[in-house]
C-alpha cells in the first residue's frame, strides 16, 4: 500500500515524519549496539519488544532495524563473521529501500490501529482482523525464501482478541521472521506476550539529544525552555508542543492557580477554547498539558523544585501546592481519578468545556482543602 506525504496515520505523531521516513536516530546508542551485537552473534532473537515513553526514538529504531535486515538479506550466512555489519545502517542504494518507503516490500509488514470508514476516523484498538492478516503474509512471503519482519505500532493498541492472536504466532514463530513491538506502555501488555519477547529498552533523550532530534525533523535549531521541559525527553511530544502551541497553553494553565485560588474568568476562557471539531487536537493537546501539570507538581512535592522551569514562576507555585511528599501523593491520587474521568468522556463525546471546566473546579477544591 503506498502513502502520499499528507496521509493521515495512526502511528505518526502530528506534523512530524513518519518514523519509516526518519534516517537518524538520536540518543538510542546503546538499544542500537544491542540489537546490532545479537544480530553478530548469529543467534538473533525472533521477537523484540522496543519499550520506553512514547516519542523517544523506539518506531524510528524499528524500521532502522527492518530496513537493515531487509537489504542485509543476502549476509545472513556469515553473522558471526568478521565481515558482518557494524552498524543498523542500510545498504545504500538497494531496490528494497524505495518500496519500504512506499509500504509496498513484500518482505515487511506494518500492523496498526486501522481506518474506520463509518467515523471517519481510526479505530482506538489494533483488531484482531489486522493480527490474523499476518497469516497471509507469512504464506505469501515464505516463497522469497528470505527474511521477513513485521512491524506492530503501537503493540499496546491491540485489544484482547488481538493480543491473543499474536500470542499464538508467537508460540510458533515463523522461520526468518523478526517481529518488533512498539510499545509505550509494556506493563499493559499480556505477560505471557511480554514473556516471548527479548526486551529492548529505550531512555528519553538528553537535552542535547533532543534539540537535535527536533532541529532534524523540524528546522527549529532552539527550544525554549518549556518545551524542554514538558517533552521529557520525546521528540514527538516536542514537535506537538511547538506545532501546536502547548508551552503557550501550559502557560494559560499555571496562570488560573497564579494566586492560590482558581481565575474563574481565565479557567472558563480556556476551558471554551477546547469546544468544537476544529479544536480536538487543542483539546487532545489539553490532556497532555494537564497531565504533565499533575505528574510535575507531584515530583515536586518529593524532589523539589524541577528543572528546567516549564512555565514563569513555576517553580514558586509548585512549591506552595505540594511542599511535602504527602502533598505529592495527594495530587497524584486526584490526577488518577481526573485523568480517568477525562479521557472517558471525551471518549463518549461528552461536551469538551464542561469537562475540562469541571477539572479545573475540581483542582482549585482540592488547592483550598486544609
Amino acid at each position: 500500500m503506498s502513502e502520499d506525504n499528507d496521509s493521515p496515520e495512526p502511528d505518526r505523531l502530528g506534523l512530524a515524519p513518519h518514523p519509516r521516513k526518519t534516517w537518524e536516530l538520536y540518543g538510542q546508542s546503546e538499544a542500537e549496539e544491542t540489537f546490532r551485537d545479537a544480530y553478530r552473534s548469529g543467534r538473533p532473537h525472533h521477537a523484540w519488544l522496543l519499550m520506553g515513553p512514547k516519542g523517544i526514538g523506539k518506531a524510528t529504531l524499528a524500521w532502522r532495524i527492518a530496513r537493515f535486515l531487509i537489504t542485509h538479506a543476502n549476509s545472513a550466512a556469515s553473522l558471526s563473521s568478521a565481515n558482518a555489519p557494524l552498524s543498523l545502517e542500510p545498504i545504500a542504494g538497494h531496490p528494497a529501500l524505495r518500496r519500504i518507503q512506499a509500504l509496498s516490500e513484500p518482505t515487511l509488514c506494518l500492523v496498526r490501529r486501522p481506518w474506520d470508514d463509518k467515523t471517519k476516523r481510526f479505530k482506538t484498538h489494533i483488531t484482531v482482523d489486522e493480527v490474523r492478516k499476518l497469516h497471509s503474509f507469512f504464506s505469501l512471503s515464505a516463497a522469497d525464501g528470505g527474511p521477513r519482519v513485521v512491524i506492530i505500532d503501537a503493540a499496546d493498541e491491540m485489544n484482547t482478541a488481538a493480543a491473543n492472536a499474536l500470542l499464538k504466532i508467537l508460540e510458533e514463530p515463523p522461520a526468518r521472521t523478526t517481529l518488533l513491538l512498539v510499545s509505550h506502555k509494556p506493563a499493559a501488555l499480556l505477560p505471557t506476550l511480554r514473556s516471548r519477547c527479548r526486551s529492548l529498552t529505550l531512555s528519553p533523550l538528553t537535552a542535547d539529544d533532543l534539540t537535535a532530534a527536533v532541529a532534524a525533523a523540524s528546522g527549529s535549531q532552539s527550544l525554549a525552555p518549556s518545551i524542554l521541559a514538558l517533552a521529557n525527553g520525546s521528540v514527538g511530544q516536542a514537535l506537538l508542543l511547538l506545532e501546536q502551541g502547548g508551552g503557550a497553553l501550559y502557560q494559560e494553565l499555571l496562570g488560573i492557580y497564579k494566586t492560590g485560588r482558581m481565575n474563574r474568568s481565565l479557567a472558563l476562557q480556556l476551558s471554551e477554547s477546547l469546544t468544537g471539531a476544529t479544536n480536538r487536537q487543542r483539546f487532545e493537546l489539553f490532556l497532555f498539558v494537564l497531565e504533565s501539570f499533575f505528574a510535575r507538581v507531584s515530583r515536586t512535592g518529593v524532589l523539589g523544585p524541577q528543572h528546567p522551569q516549564a512555565g514563569a514562576s513555576e517553580a514558586d507555585l509548585m512549591g506552595r501546592l505540594a511542599p511535602h511528599d504527602g502533598a505529592a501523593r495527594a495530587w497524584a491520587a486526584l490526577a488518577s481519578v481526573q485523568m480517568e474521568r477525562l479521557r472517558h468522556g471525551y471518549g463518549v463525546n461528552l461536551d469538551p468545556t464542561t469537562l475540562a471546566l469541571d477539572t479545573l473546579i475540581a483542582i482549585d477544591r482540592h488547592i483550598q482543602q486544609p
